[in-house]
């Protein structure tokens, strides 16, 4: 299908431009959004008037993104996780998470795909994260992720359940040495008993 293109769509259109898209594209997604419009005659007679009114609002956005790329840059976000004692986090750190600290602490509203992270974090330390503000704004912001106590926790943990351990393990000794020892003095007495009830046979036969 070709539609005029209403807006700029990234990586697809500016807006203004009249291209051929896939049906499903154009009638699902970019035809509901307001994004584009069927390329009827009177829809094509008016490009020149969109592509002048896309082109203001694209220079108004960059201009946006600019000022939020100046308030944002270099801000130090601070995560705190669960991590082991080798400094591995218990589960990890998404763009998402990135995202909504971000807003939380700028009061902005940045979305998740702006969040260039390749790949979730899963240790503990500091880390430059890339927001994609507009394919001509990219600002840095730092992320720092930190314990949440439960290493010292976990430390203290098993500190104090290896003497438990070795009491118990020290009572399981005790207690098989007991059971032998009862064994042994069983069999004994058992053996006493036979040589008692021998020398009685013999006896009774003389």
């Amino acid at each position: 299908m070709k539609v005029v293109f209403l807006e700029d769509v990234e990586g697809v259109a500016l807006g203004g431009d009249v291209k051929e898209v896939k049906n499903g594209f154009a009638r699902n997604y970019l035809i509901p959004q307001g994004l584009a419009a069927p390329a009827t005659h009177n829809n094509v007679q008016k490009i020149t008037k969109l592509s002048q009114q896309a082109e203001s609002e694209r220079i108004q956005r960059l201009d946006d993104m600019k000022q939020l790329s100046e308030a944002i840059d270099g801000t130090e976000i601070i995560i705190e996780m669960r991590a082991g004692s080798n400094d591995r986090l218990y589960g990890s750190v998404t763009g998402t998470m990135v995202a909504d600290a971000l807003n939380e602490i700028t009061g902005q509203s940045i979305e998740r795909r702006l969040v260039q992270l390749d790949n979730p974090i899963r240790e503990l330390g500091s880390f430059d994260v890339p927001i994609r503000l507009h394919s001509d704004v990219t600002t840095i912001v730092k992320v720092k992720i930190t314990a949440d106590g439960n290493i010292e926790e976990d430390s203290e943990l098993e500190e104090s359940t290896e003497p438990s351990t070795i009491s118990e393990a020290a009572h399981d000794n005790i207690t098989e040495d007991r059971i032998t020892s009862h064994e042994s003095d069983d069999i004994a007495e058992q053996a006493i008993d036979e040589t008692f009830e021998a020398e009685e046979v013999i006896t009774k036969e003389q």
